[in-house]
């Protein structure tokens, strides 16, 4: 049985070093530990090797950074083509989502890199195309692209930084700040509260939603969409 073991040991060790699993594993790094961890020899220990051995497969740290961002953009689902403009960016929209609230560091780095990837490009290429394809100008489609990542990355920032996770915790918080917090003194916000907020089946990720659906309803081609 030892022996077994140690075969396996043994083999996991000799799985070539490769600019994928070093990125991968930087992924991982970055998620347990946040972006500011990441350092040579943090990525070179899980892979078992030397610090030294990565610089034959990247070329630094910022290397590293540039194809963790290429990586987190290489999950989100690309818009749809089957589809319409709107249904499509939706789709885009929340698969972007959730691979934010799945890497909570890389919000802070999506659009910070002066080397984008080659998922990085695919990505923001299919978004601009769908919106083109949907009858926008080459302006209109700036627009609305600016609009729907500013408040994907202003919502997703705000809903990592709230002080629960899930239902139970919001319960837990919302009614501890409710017996701290005079209701004759602050009427608006215990109304919210009691009526809104601790209600059976609410769920903050709903005003997202919420918010994608009126900025999605407010834009539209234009005319000038041939120019």
């Amino acid at each position: 049985m030892p022996e077994a073991g140690k075969g396996r040991r043994g083999a996991a060790a000799r799985t070539p070093l490769s600019r994928e699993r070093v990125i991968r594993t930087a992924v991982e790094v970055a998620d347990e530990k946040g972006s500011a961890a990441l350092s040579m020899r943090a990525i070179a220990q899980p892979l078992g090797v030397e610090a030294m051995s990565l610089y034959h497969h990247v070329t630094g740290r910022e290397d590293i950074l540039d194809g963790m961002v290429d990586a987190v953009f290489g999950e989100i689902d690309l818009p749809p083509r089957d589809t319409d403009w709107r249904s499509a960016t939706r789709h885009r929209v929340l698969s972007a989502r959730a691979a934010l609230l799945r890497h909570p560091w890389a919000i802070g780095l999506m659009d910070s890199r002066s080397r984008p990837g080659p998922a990085t490009l695919r990505h923001h290429d299919a978004v601009i195309g769908a919106l083109r394809a949907g009858g926008f100008s080459v302006a209109m489609a700036a627009h609305a692209v600016s609009l729907v990542d500013s408040y994907l990355y202003g919502f997703v920032l705000q809903e990592l930084s709230l002080p629960f996770k899930g239902a139970a915790e919001l319960d837990e918080v919302a009614e501890a700040i409710l017996r701290e917090m005079p209701a004759d003194a602050y009427p608006h916000l215990a109304e919210l509260a009691t009526e809104h907020v601790l209600k059976p089946g609410y769920d903050y990720a709903d005003e997202f939603a919420f918010g994608l659906a009126l900025i999605l309803d407010g834009l539209h081609p234009d005319e000038t969409a041939g120019a």
